[in-house]
């Protein structure tokens, strides 16, 4: 397991091609975002999702999770979500961002990601590395975020100390502040803050509270 320092600005094209090769490996990874650490792995590599989902049983200490996937833009969201024209209005204003957005899936989603559910949570964070590793990548990674019981990991270190036995490679974004995202549900015809959280929501009048 590694630890690697990555520019936030610009990525530097053999490190992230390194990390490339892991994920095709079937690697897990941790890696900054603009809201937390994530932790993830390629979504059409059936033994790294098991694996991921093993540690996220550790991490979570619950049995019930779901993966959300880092998408690097809009557009490429709609190959895995069905976004109507509001939901398309919207998240064209607020991306790349701090929200996760829940969608119908389409069938290009591997069935072993949606288990019963039909839906996805889809983010483009504002950070480069993710969104870098990912446009090489080619396809989204399952992603969820690095805590420590109800507390979010804000640094690669305690990462290292706590899952650096089920990980293979951790991206160093420095220290960060961490808040989880803002969700905001798409899946009816009016969307819904299913959680408050880093993403503001202030200055928008289209949205309910769950």
């Amino acid at each position: 397991m590694m630890i690697m320092e990555m520019n936030p600005d610009h990525p530097q094209p053999r490190k992230v091609e390194r990390i490339h090769e892991i994920l095709l490996d079937g690697g897990i990874i941790a890696y900054p975002t603009d809201s937390v650490y994530g932790i993830g792995c390629d979504i059409f590599n059936r033994k790294a999702v098991d694996r991921l989902n093993k540690l996220v049983s550790e991490i979570k200490r619950s049995k019930k999770h779901s993966l959300s996937f880092i998408c690097p833009d809009l557009s490429d969201i709609a190959r895995y979500a069905y976004i109507n024209d509001n939901a398309y209005r919207i998240m064209r204003r607020l991306l790349p961002g701090p929200y996760t957005f829940v969608l119908e899936a389409t069938k290009q989603v591997p069935k072993l990601m949606l288990e019963k559910r039909k839906t996805v949570g889809i983010r483009v964070p504002d950070n480069q590395i993710p969104l870098e590793i990912v446009r090489v990548l080619g396809n989204p990674i399952a992603t969820t975020s690095a805590t420590d019981g109800d507390t979010l990991i804000p640094d690669p270190w305690t990462i290292k100390d706590l899952y650096g036995h089920a990980l293979d490679a951790i991206i160093d974004g420095g220290y960060l502040f961490p808040e989880p995202s803002t969700v905001i549900d798409f899946t009816d015809d009016y969307p819904v803050i299913l959680r408050q959280g880093k993403g503001s929501t202030e200055e928008f009048d289209f949205v309910e509270q769950a």
